[in-house]
């Protein structure tokens, strides 16, 4: 339990949450909404001008659809709590990731969290963390080695769980083989869906793709030759939104075959997909609470303590986003949440 002199503002704290909740605060809610819009392009949020704890995120995030959500959650507990709120993406750079946790030490973050796809490229900077009295949070990825990292608890989906529901909804259809396109390299999360599929399913081959979404149209034309060159896989379990509806999607209407597809997370494209019943589901991860949960929990630790989760991650999903309840989803993905 990391707790300083923090402890002791609790109470003060407290009011200042109260406070920002009044109607006095709109000048500061428009200019932090202004500093956001700002810097959303960069995919840093900067410092949220708080004047409570430091707290500090960095992400493998690529400013994408899914990662744009985490961020709104991660700036949206900034704007409610009264802490100084950094945010960070790599872009799957597991070295910058590193850099950046190193410089968050030395920049007095008293809380970090972080996601943790190749943990091993972030340990060492981690353990510097933990030995400097920081505060730890994983987030997203690494479910099954926060601990090991110094965190005191991971907030996300366990990924192996995930895998597990889909290869279910794939055996309930009836399907025979499912493919399971990996769009990034060393990511353990994604491993561990396509290993939770076929723990449920059994017929699963994995395809690791080689340029994944930084080239959408190359990973249209693997995943079409693997359908061409097998006519026995007749479901895709795609682990990104974009890449089930811009490349797997394309890729089994160019086969002409009726192929099952389903995806881990949300896009407006997928979700409309699947309310026009093209798209046979989406696991839904959450990762808008995600990003504010990983805040609020560093920052109960900071001020007052509190370790939460009881040793365990803190689950966020897996839900799931069929026909039946695409339309609401829509509704709050306009909102910029879901």
């Amino acid at each position: 339990m990391k707790v300083g002199k923090l402890a002791i503002a609790a109470v003060a704290a407290s009011a200042l949450v109260l406070a920002g909740c009044s109607s006095s605060d709109s000048d500061s809610a428009a200019e932090s909404t202004d500093d956001a819009a700002a810097s959303e392009d960069s995919g840093d949020s900067g410092d949220s001008g708080g004047t409570g704890p430091k707290i500090c995120m960095v992400t493998h995030g690529d400013g994408g659809g899914f990662w744009s959500v985490a961020k709104a959650g991660a700036d949206k507990a900034g704007e409610d709590l009264p802490v100084q709120f950094t945010y960070q993406e790599t872009t799957n750079d597991a070295q910058l990731q590193a850099q950046l946790i190193e410089s968050f030490i030395s920049e007095g973050c008293e809380g970090i969290a972080v996601s943790a796809p190749n943990p091993d490229a972030i340990s060492d900077a981690l353990a510097k963390a933990d030995e400097a009295g920081i505060a730890i949070v994983t987030m997203n990825s690494g479910s099954k080695v926060f601990k090991d990292l110094g965190a005191f608890t991971h907030v996300g989906q366990d990924e192996f769980i995930a895998g597990q529901e889909a290869g279910l909804k794939f055996k309930e259809a009836g399907k025979s083989k499912v493919l399971c396109p990996i769009q990034e390299q060393n990511n353990i999360g994604l491993q561990e869906r396509c290993d939770g599929a076929a723990d449920t399913f059994g017929n699963v081959e994995n395809l690791q793709l080689s340029a994944g979404l930084a080239d959408i149209a190359q990973s249209q034309a693997e995943i079409q030759a693997k359908l061409e060159a097998d006519p026995d896989i007749d479901a895709v379990f795609a682990l990104n939104a974009d890449i089930a509806t811009q490349a797997a999607q394309p890729a089994a209407e160019a086969v002409g075959r009726d192929i099952m597809i389903g995806t881990v997370d949300l896009s407006g494209e997928a979700v409309q997909s699947i309310a026009d019943g093209d798209l046979a589901f989406a696991i839904d991860q959450q990762q808008y609470a995600q990003g504010y949960m990983s805040v609020v929990l560093l920052y109960l630790n900071l001020i007052n303590g509190h370790e939460l989760g009881g040793g365990q991650p803190v689950y966020t999903g897996p839900g799931f986003v069929l026909q039946e309840n695409a339309e609401l989803v829509q509704e709050l993905a306009a909102n910029g949440t879901r």
